[in-house]
């Protein structure tokens, strides 16, 4: 065929659907699962809708990204949400982001917090230190730092923080001091708004049923149980663990680069270093008790709960009860309780290595000089949200559309 799509997560679909809305149908998607969605996939849970890939939720941010969507399933089939998400931290719970939110704890805390980061290296000018662990003191302050930052992201990351580079974190606003005395004086958040600060929820079903709609436009050319697990450079063919063998003149890959278990002409460096790069597993546990909190979801740095974070599913999921937690596949085995339903997912989040961006970068340029394409979380290597996800797909497949043209 024309195209051959890997993967029928976001990135894979929004792909296939241009090709068809363009019409062009040469092309063919192979779907691992016997469902679409990738980790946006849901699946029903004591009569509600459950997300087992985690926290998936529609950002407001692209417009023209949502009017695409919006095309699948309406807009009038979504609740819109103000994002309420809190931190319990040392038995309290306060607003997100924790710079902006000091206020809300005692006086004596609100002190060591503002002392702390008036003398965040940020702040005095020092330059940017290159580990994980002493750039979030030096940006943030050693109380968030210690209170929040490293233990939350040992949970959700990885206890060797220092594997991590800070490449990624620059998006991080610095922590003013100014603004931070004059939140907890006026008592009300100043500073930056996080991600999702608005995002769309469906108002009955779960995230999954965008993707299964797509996935339904492009039926005749989607093949489920199909799992890829070899790539041959040289002829443009893929063959699936079954021993199925398909070829075409472009490939576009959502899946992990880790899943192909032979990369065969592709240079011997590249395919090393391939093998270098790194992720995270989580595994989304369900909880039918409601808790007593309007938020939407809460984060956990608390070294002794397993979980970094709950999603608080009755305060988004219409007619739900319950929360589901997000663990760490590492930290699994350190949990007492146990859930009504868990899921795995080996594949949750691509870990931003040191060495990371030299690696995609190579690998990125010289697989698509030799007809093989990287798109989205897996293909990319990157920790995109699906809404980011979305828009990249949108203009790769306009710029095979033109091309075909």
């Amino acid at each position: 065929m024309k195209y051959l799509i890997l993967g029928a997560g976001p990135a894979g679909l929004t792909v296939a659907n241009k090709l068809k809305q363009a019409g062009i149908t040469n092309f063919l998607v192979l779907e691992k699962e016997d469902t679409a969605g990738g980790l946006c996939r849901s699946t029903i849970v004591d009569g509600a809708p459950f997300d087992i890939g985690g926290g998936h939720f529609l950002d407001v941010k692209k417009p023209y990204v949502n009017d695409f969507l919006f095309k699948f399933m309406p807009e009038d089939e979504w609740n819109k949400y103000i994002r309420d998400s809190r931190i319990f931290l040392k038995g309290q719970m306060i607003s997100h982001p924790i710079e902006a939110n000091i206020w809300q704890m005692s006086i004596e805390d609100q002190i060591e917090y503002l002392k702390s980061i008036a003398v965040a290296g940020c702040n005095l000018g020092t330059p940017a230190p290159e580990k994980f662990v002493d750039w979030i003191y030096w940006k943030l302050g050693t109380k968030i730092a210690e209170d929040y930052m490293i233990p939350y992201n040992k949970k959700m990351f990885s206890d060797e923080l220092n594997q991590l580079g800070t490449y990624w974190l620059e998006k991080l606003p610095n922590v003013s001091f100014e603004e931070t005395l004059l939140s907890c004086l006026s008592k009300r958040a100043y500073g930056t708004q996080p991600g999702h600060a608005e995002f769309y929820y469906p108002k009955k079903t779960g995230y999954g049923e965008l993707w299964n709609r797509m996935a339904t436009e492009i039926k005749d050319n989607i093949v489920y149980n199909k799992s890829v697990n070899y790539i041959d450079f040289s002829s443009k063919t893929v063959i699936t663990e079954d021993g199925s063998k398909y070829q075409a003149d472009i490939i576009v890959t959502t899946i992990p680069w880790l899943e192909f278990s032979e990369i065969k002409g592709m240079p011997d460096d590249i395919k090393k270093s391939v093998k270098e790069l790194k992720i995270s597993s989580i595994q989304t546990e369900y909880f039918p008790e409601n808790l007593n909190t309007p938020c939407h979801w809460i984060y956990c740095p608390d070294s002794h709960l397993s979980f970094h974070r709950i999603l608080v599913r009755h305060n988004f999921c219409s007619n739900s009860k319950g929360y589901w937690t997000e663990t760490n596949g590492e930290r699994i085995r350190m949990k007492g309780e146990k859930g009504t339903f868990k899921y795995l997912n080996k594949y949750a989040y691509p870990l931003n290595t040191i060495g990371k961006p030299i690696i995609m970068k190579r690998l990125l340029e010289w697989s698509k000089r030799h007809g093989a394409i990287g798109l989205g979380r897996w293909g990319e290597h990157q920790h995109y949200n699906s809404d980011v996800t979305v828009g990249l797909a949108m203009q790769l497949a306009d710029e095979l559309i033109n091309a075909d043209s």
